[in-house]
């Protein structure tokens, strides 16, 4: 089903960074579907510090965000997709070569590339004809998917060229004039971007969207509480875990009351058994725990809740509630990404902790071009053995070829983290 987006608006000119980070953190957890970030500077100095900032951002949002700025030529494009973003806004008054545009689309797609108009830019349409003014068609001819229209006053004109127009809109609009509703209601209208929603909750907003039959993404159960079996005080059980690292959090309860809560307002939230209360994480410490999944087991008895957890879970300051261990036999974790990690966490270390005679100082020691050259040499390892009978000594050579990368990876100050979030934006 394709839900309309709610896309709140962040003007990082003239920002402090920090502030930009926060209120981008505070959308993120509170339920928007997509940010705009966005910084027209045209001085290359600020464009390079709003771009550094975007990046430190990306690392602290787990949210699709669409980085409106000044484009001067395709390589501008680029750097904004470099931090991660899902979308360039490009604006098109703005442009000095139109031809960037086209150059855009053909290099990363329709989809990924919005053009910002004005409504003065394209309210003078001969909306008796099909395809709209000539402005909307040339765009739909260069390859424009979506277009963000800013300025926007309802009236039934605009309504019926929006409905007439061969492109879809986000309509960007400061919610003070125009009905979020009566936007939404359009067919050809997408999502709003707007600033209205700081310090607002988000999940309110679009329960009452979804009451005006307006499609958001919320969150539903799939299966209704009475279909769960509870125990003898009516409670069920719920493992929480962390939606990333898949550790376990914690154990709680939820009667059916909690449950619909934590379905409405996208916060865990749980029974007491002690106070015979409910319970909302983190509304004193502010450890809120913000559903990502909710997930029920075969007998229907027990929740298994991933969240994106808040500071720590557990009332003593440890991430977790469970860390005194009982029993402990020696074990090898074979899972990928934790292989990966402790291998890069040991090379890490050597290169704070330099050990006598370990191959891994040694190349810290000789430093970026011969971790270079051995990268280049195990690629070309890897190439042999890849042409020869048997996967042994493929198997070998990209074990080395990756340990090799990692070495890298420390010496440029990168880790699995950022390579990872780099490939969950490109899905």
């Amino acid at each position: 089903m394709e839900y309309e987006k709610i896309i709140p608006c962040i003007n990082a000119e003239g920002e402090v960074p920090g502030n930009v980070i926060k209120l981008a953190e505070q959308y993120s957890y509170g339920g928007a579907d997509e940010l705009l970030l966005y910084h027209y500077a045209k001085d290359e100095r600020s464009r390079e510090e709003f771009l550094s900032l975007v990046k430190k951002l990306a690392d602290k949002i787990d949210l699709p965000y669409i980085i409106g700025m000044y484009v001067k030529r395709l390589e501008d494009v680029k750097k904004a997709f470099y931090t991660g973003a899902s979308s360039v806004l490009i604006k098109y008054s703005a442009l000095d070569e139109k031809t960037v545009l086209k150059e855009a689309i053909d290099r990363f797609g329709s989809d990924k590339i919005i053009v910002e108009l004005d409504r003065k830019e394209c309210m003078d349409a001969d909306i008796s004809k099909s395809d709209g003014n000539a402005l909307l068609a040339s765009l739909k001819a260069a390859g424009v998917g979506k277009i963000l229209l800013k300025h926007v006053e309802l009236s039934p004109h605009t309504i019926e060229m929006l409905e007439a127009s061969p492109i879809e809109f986000i309509i960007r609009d400061s919610l003070v004039r125009n009905d979020i509703v009566c936007l939404m209601k359009i067919s050809k209208v997408t999502g709003i971007a707007t600033n209205f929603f700081e310090n607002k909750d988000i999940m309110k907003v679009k329960l009452a969207l979804k009451e005006n039959g307006i499609p958001v993404n919320t969150f539903e159960s799939k299966i209704p509480f009475s279909e769960f079996k509870l125990d003898a005080d009516g409670l069920l059980p719920v493992i929480v875990q962390d939606y990333k690292s898949e550790e376990v959090l914690m154990l709680a309860y939820m009667n059916e009351e909690a449950y619909n809560k934590t379905i409405a307002g996208g916060k865990m939230t749980y029974y007491s058994r002690s106070r015979q209360a409910l319970w909302l994480k983190g509304e004193t410490s502010g450890h809120y725990q913000y559903v990502k999944e909710l997930i029920i087991d075969c007998d229907k008895d027990t929740i298994l809740a991933k969240v994106q957890q808040i500071g720590p879970a557990c009332h003593t300051g440890n991430p977790s509630c469970f860390f005194t261990e009982l029993v402990k036999k020696e074990y090898h974790n074979y899972d990928p990404i934790h292989v990966f990690q402790e291998v890069y966490d040991r090379i890490a270390d050597r290169r704070k902790n330099p050990r006598e005679g370990s191959y891994t100082n040694y190349l810290f020691d000789k430093g970026i071009d011969k971790i270079l050259k051995k990268c280049g040499e195990e690629a070309t390892e890897i190439t042999i053995a890849a042409k020869n009978p048997g996967t042994e000594e493929l198997r070998y050579e990209i074990a080395d070829y990756l340990y090799h990368l990692m070495v890298l990876m420390a010496e440029r100050g990168l880790d699995w983290s950022d390579i990872t979030n780099e490939l969950a934006h490109r899905k």
